[in-house]
């Protein structure tokens, strides 16, 4: 018999309560998620890139509309943001976390998984962008890593870009014939939060 623990549980909807079913998918279409096909008392959207959607419709949930607070993952805040903003999307500033509270604006190091906005639908229900780059140790297997969509795929090799030409640098400028391993490394590394190469 298998232990719990090597049983794969892959989170596939959550539910959002809202007052105005309508009106909760003209936001979601608005944000550019992807309206799926339900039966009809349900509503499910997806965001891009996402293997979870969400859940909304007439008697669906009794949870009060607005008390939802979910957060959705960007490989870059500050772009996210500025895309919304262009779109006339209402987003709150972009803040970090610090031990005395909360400060407006990027964390200035970039730092994976301190970088945050909130965006919150026409019910109330909260949606915390956070920026993740690297991932904490242990959360994602070697063997399971991917990118969820072509933006997060090229935000992760630009980033290896920068770190590949910061190694060259290190060797005495030398061209690495070698940089498609060192770029798979690296960035296979990053989503599993292991140490990066050097």
């Amino acid at each position: 018999m298998k232990k719990l623990s090597d049983v794969d549980m892959k989170l596939e909807v959550t539910v959002i309560p809202v007052t105005d079913v309508e009106r909760a998918k003209e936001f979601y279409s608005g944000l550019g998620w992807r309206q799926d096909v339900t039966p009809p008392w349900v509503v499910q959207f997806t965001p891009p890139g996402s293997a979870a959607s969400i859940h909304f419709g007439a008697g669906v949930t009794t949870a009060e509309p607005g008390s939802g607070k979910h957060f959705l993952i960007v490989s870059d805040v500050v772009e996210t943001h500025e895309a919304l903003l262009a779109a006339g999307v209402e987003v709150g500033p972009l803040y970090h976390p610090t031990p005395d509270g909360p400060v407006e604006g990027a964390d200035p190091e970039r730092r994976s998984y301190v970088t945050r906005a909130d965006l919150v639908d026409p019910d109330g229900n909260t949606w915390v962008l956070q920026e993740v780059t690297t991932r904490l140790p242990g959360r994602v297997a070697a063997d399971d890593t991917s990118y969820g969509s072509i933006t997060d795929l090229a935000a992760a090799l630009r980033r290896a870009a920068v770190a590949h030409g910061e190694h060259e640098a290190r060797n005495g400028g030398v061209h690495d014939e070698n940089w498609p391993d060192w770029y798979a490394e690296y960035m296979v590394k990053e989503q599993t939060g292991e140490q990066l190469p050097l």
